[in-house]
């Protein structure tokens, strides 16, 4: 019994849970035609008979990932009659984060539109919240969708024989999952996970496995629990672990006879540009918690553009240093020249298996380790279980299969999820684990480029392109003594160190070259947060921290337009800018003076969040969104009275939530509504493309 499987992903997410369902439904007697959704030319929806499956991811604050924009336009087409659909029989899983402020918002975009067009669910829509973990809602999901599909068949069909599969599809779902199959509009979160973990524990069989281990269980018990090590009760608990997923690639390395290999993957659909870096500046002190960098980019030479407001993608590698450790813990080192040949394995049980797009033809393995591959990705747990049957010593065997389990969720979320524990951190603390490199390859997503905002105007800076980042450090509980950097930030940091200039104003001569390092840049497809095309429209800006990099390029944009047109109107700009210390990580503060001076920024409101007041001074705003509610009546106006536009970049889990709740609050308060009248009016905001947000 067929049934049509679509997945719209932005990181393979989405992709990697729709091939799950594909291979499981074998065992249920479905057959899953699985297609990415941006593939309209492999299904039609319009002539579908067969019940259809989705998986959706969100990404951003909300909104869809980039292989579902064609889908999803087609389907807002106003034209279309509302029984267009009417045929259509549906399940639907979305895929978010409820630390956003639009949770699962692409699922529920799709989801809206299909019930709008008439399409009828023959199963409930799901939710999973990464912010919990997605496997609360994801498994449950899966495990009652076999009996959903069952029901569907039978009483549209009616065919003999049916019953006999919905018996076994209803006893799977009942005896591999504890959680009701009927899934009645799951929300995820916090109620779910209760649920979850008190049937867990009456799920739970204590076993004597410490006692096999050589242990007694008052030794455990003395021990705290880690990547490594468990203790009681999942230490002696009966699993339920997942299926080995089935292998799929042959891996064969060959020596390379000089072969020339590109500085960059060439997989990026998009147009590649190589461009030097003509300038570094650190402008932030050395003792600021975080250390913030600009690069200047010459981009002269190309056809690069770019609007203030755009954002462009940096294609980095992997850390050279971590690429020579894994290559010597996987004992491939005196290979690493060697080309990598792939090919789908003959016997393989995967459905559908497909080369991946992302590995070049013939490449090196140190180039495939060090440009194509995601070294640093949270393992998940097909990973963990695919890694199980590789490891020798059966303590970390057993552990490796507790991380992977139903019963060792919480130490999944807390020792790999959480942790961002990588697949270096699963070789460290699993000694005896020597997978193949076909596991690595079958396993770890495509290393993706890094997004980054414009940090300038095109019309102040001719040719060239600006960017600001801090150096992201981060822990490891299993290399806790050295901060490991980010993959991008690490990188381009090491390749600026020797030319890099102090925040004093300063610049090379215009004769100088422009400095050696060249880095890989591609445009993004989807830029939307652009200035009004009306200039007399007043806005909002908000962007603490790197936030403020978008809006160096409005200000830059617009001083060079009233230049241009001194007679022109112009709107009023605001921006809440903030930052820990006046005195250590205020960017741009000398721009912003020019910028205010000059009549180009109207208001300049600025808090920071660790400095302590002085003297008798009222006690300055805290943070952005406390200094936007002592301005409550102005930014009412501004955005009520006087079609203003805000824009919100910077972090999404909370700053950019914090000022979403204090909009919604100023609305409230000034117009005299409910919070949930003054929700719909920010939502009105969006919708209009006034209410514009950059945040990560």
């Amino acid at each position: 019994m067929r049934f049509l499987l679509l997945y719209a992903t932005q990181r393979g997410q989405a992709k990697a849970i729709a091939e799950e369902i594909s291979e499981k439904a074998v065992a249920y007697g479905f057959s899953a035609d699985l297609h990415c959704i941006s593939e309209s030319h492999k299904y039609d929806l319009k002539t579908e008979t067969a019940p259809l499956v989705v998986v959706v991811s969100t990404t951003g604050d909300g909104d869809l990932p980039d292989t579902a924009r064609k889908f999803v336009k087609a389907i807002q087409d106003k034209t279309l009659p509302g029984d267009f659909f009417a045929h259509l029989w549906y399940g639907l899983l979305g895929l978010g984060d409820s630390e956003y402020t639009y949770f699962c918002n692409g699922g529920k975009i799709i989801d809206k539109r299909f019930q709008e067009l008439g399409a009828q669910r023959f199963y409930d829509t799901g939710h999973a919240d990464d912010c919990v973990g997605l496997e609360l809602v994801v498994e449950p999901w899966i495990n009652g969708l076999w009996a959903a599909l069952a029901k569907h068949f039978l009483l549209s069909k009616g065919k003999e024989g049916m019953n006999g599969t919905l018996t076994m599809a209803s006893n799977a779902s009942r005896t591999t999952d504890p959680v009701t199959p009927e899934l009645l509009h799951i929300e995820s979160q916090v109620g779910l996970l209760r649920l979850d973990d008190s049937r867990r524990k009456d799920a739970e069989v204590l076993e004597q496995n410490a006692v096999d281990r050589g242990q007694s269980n008052t030794l455990v018990l003395d021990f705290e629990p880690s990547l490594a090590r468990s203790i009681p009760p999942l230490s002696q608990a009966s699993l339920n672990i997942p299926a080995l997923p089935p292998e799929y690639l042959q891996v064969h390395l060959e020596e390379s006879f000089g072969q020339e290999e590109s500085q960059a993957p060439v997989t990026s659909v998009d147009p590649i540009f190589h461009v030097p870096i003509s300038k570094a500046v650190q402008l932030t002190t050395n003792d600021a918690i975080k250390t913030t960098l600009l690069i200047e980019l010459d981009i002269s030479k190309t056809d690069f553009s770019y609007q203030p407001g755009d954002a462009f993608n940096v294609i980095c590698p992997n850390s050279d240093s971590e690429v020579q450790h894994l290559l010597q813990r996987l004992q491939l080192t005196d290979r690493r020249e060697h080309c990598v040949i792939l090919n789908i394995k003959a016997d393989t049980k995967k459905k559908g298996a497909a080369l991946p797009q992302h590995i070049p033809e013939k490449c090196s393995l140190q180039f495939l380790l060090t440009w194509c591959l995601e070294i640093r990705a949270v393992p998940k747990k097909a990973f963990l279980r695919a890694l199980v049957d590789h490891t020798g010593d059966g303590a970390e065997k057993r552990r490796l299969q507790e991380l992977c389990s139903r019963q060792g969720a919480a130490d999944y979320n807390r020792f790999v999820r959480d942790s961002r524990a990588c697949l270096s951190d699963l070789l460290l603390a699993f000694p005896s684990c020597q997978p193949p490199l076909s596991l690595l390859l079958e396993h770890l997503p495509k290393l993706q480029p890094r997004p980054y905002s414009c940090a300038s105007s095109s019309l102040f800076h001719p040719g060239k392109l600006h960017f600001i980042f801090n150096i992201v450090e981060f822990g490891s509980d299993t290399t806790a003594v050295t901060l490991r950097k980010g993959v991008c930030t690490g990188w381009l940091a090491t390749l600026v160190e020797s030319v890099l200039q102090p925040n004093t104003g300063a610049s090379r001569a215009d004769g100088e070259k422009a400095l050696a390092p060249e880095i890989s840049i591609s445009p993004r497809a989807t830029n939307f947060f652009h200035l009004p095309n009306d200039p007399s429209v007043p806005i909002i800006m908000v962007g603490p921290g790197t936030g403020i990099a978008p809006f160096i390029g409005f200000l830059q944009h617009r001083e060079k337009l009233q230049e241009h047109h001194p007679d022109g109107h112009f709107g009023a700009m605001w921006l809440f800018f903030g930052c820990r210390h006046k005195d250590r990580d205020y960017l741009f503060r000398e721009e912003l003076r020019h910028f205010l001076k000059c009549g180009i920024l109207t208001h300049l409101k600025v808090s920071f969040s660790r400095d302590a007041p002085v003297g008798e001074e009222e006690a300055p705003a805290k943070y952005v969104q406390d200094s936007i509610q002592r301005h409550s009546k102005q930014v009412a106006r501004v955005l009520l009275q006087e079609n203003g536009h805000v824009y919100v970049c910077g972090d999404a889990k909370n700053m950019a939530k914090d000022v979403n709740d204090v909009l919604v609050e100023i609305i409230s308060k000034e117009v005299g509504v409910e919070k949930l009248e003054a929700m719909k009016t920010l939502a009105t905001l969006k919708e209009e493309k006034r209410y514009l947000q950059d945040i990560w």
